[in-house]
């Protein structure tokens, strides 16, 4: 296992237009130069109006969630903005967080993402879920109800082309056989992919079968120190095989008297995570839009951390 990482996430939405991007690459370049280790970016291809289902968690939302947006806010595509990213930064890791995968051809999926992987130097942490809006399936031509084995094909497909050389697939739907797909991601292992959901046998599954990572949804990560717990038990019940996985779990902020963030207090949180099995420590930050003022939080935030868990620089 790698030593422990601090993450954040960085903005890619907006609520309204024309959206300030540059500010989401000065905080990307803020948390490169500091030593964050890895930023994560949203997903979402299209909107209908209702978006209910976001506080369902039997729809893939999350209890009492609300969508950030509403239905016309500005949404970069993740691939396509960690690759302008990648262009400014030198180190840190570049996460999707989470992709809808499978709304993606496998096949393009599988080269857009080698070619990042390329471009960056080996940079790219896939993360993924099926997500919990059905018009974003219906827009594609997809079925909602087969979100879990349209995601599992479009990774079987990916990982397939970026292991073999002349690469042959057969599966529900789709086959192929002798397909060149160049360039292959940087490590012969391939892109490591980040399986996003809760604790049940499905992405146990998926999980097994594919992830280096696991980012717990829901209930399991509001408790995420219970969820590895009912994670490594599934999995042993279930009889898979798995020798490891890395986890993200979310940092919880504590304020000072005066209600500002109280990073040393913050990070003692952040041990207790990384105690409890986390590898990936998601710090939620409001980052000013100064340039300066974020790249000084930010330097704060790793000291903070890396002397919390006790990591060299």
């Amino acid at each position: 296992m790698p030593p422990p990482h601090l993450s954040i996430q960085v903005v890619n939405f907006v609520g309204e237009g024309p959206g300030d991007w540059q500010v989401l690459s000065d905080h990307a370049v803020a948390a490169d130069q500091v030593g964050v280790d890895r930023l994560a970016v949203s997903d979402h291809v299209a909107f209908g109006d209702d978006l209910a289902d976001y506080g369902d968690p039997s729809k893939g939302g999350t209890a009492g969630g609300r969508q950030p947006t509403g239905p016309d806010g500005l949404w970069l595509e993740p691939l396509t903005t960690l690759t302008w990213l990648a262009a400014r930064t030198t180190r840190i890791r570049l996460q999707t967080g989470i992709l809808l995968a499978a709304l993606r051809r496998p096949v393009v999926l599988a080269k857009t993402a080698a070619t990042l992987d390329v471009l960056s130097g080996g940079r790219l942490d896939l993360g993924v879920g099926v997500g919990w809006q059905a018009t974003e399936y219906e827009a594609a031509g997809l079925d909602f109800s087969r979100r879990g084995p349209l995601l599992d094909q479009a990774l079987e497909v990916c990982q397939t082309l970026w292991s073999e050389p002349r690469a042959s697939y057969s599966g529900d739907g789709l086959s192929f056989e002798g397909v060149h797909a160049m360039p292959k991601p940087v490590s012969g292992d391939g892109v490591p992919i980040w399986v996003s959901g809760t604790v049940n046998r499905r992405t146990a599954r998926r999980l097994a079968r594919f992830g280096t990572g696991w980012i717990p949804w829901g209930d399991d990560r509001a408790d995420v120190t219970g969820g590895i717990t009912r994670m490594r038990s599934l999995i042993d019940e279930m009889g898979l095989e798995h020798d490891g996985f890395q986890v993200q779990g979310p940092v919880r902020g504590v304020q000072d008297s005066d209600g500002e963030l109280d990073l040393v207090s913050t990070m003692a949180g952040a041990a207790d995570l990384v105690g409890s099995g986390v590898t990936d420590c998601r710090l939620a930050l409001r980052l000013p839009p100064d340039p300066e003022e974020a790249t000084d939080l930010l330097g704060r935030a790793v000291e903070a951390f890396r002397s919390a868990v006790g990591r060299k620089a």
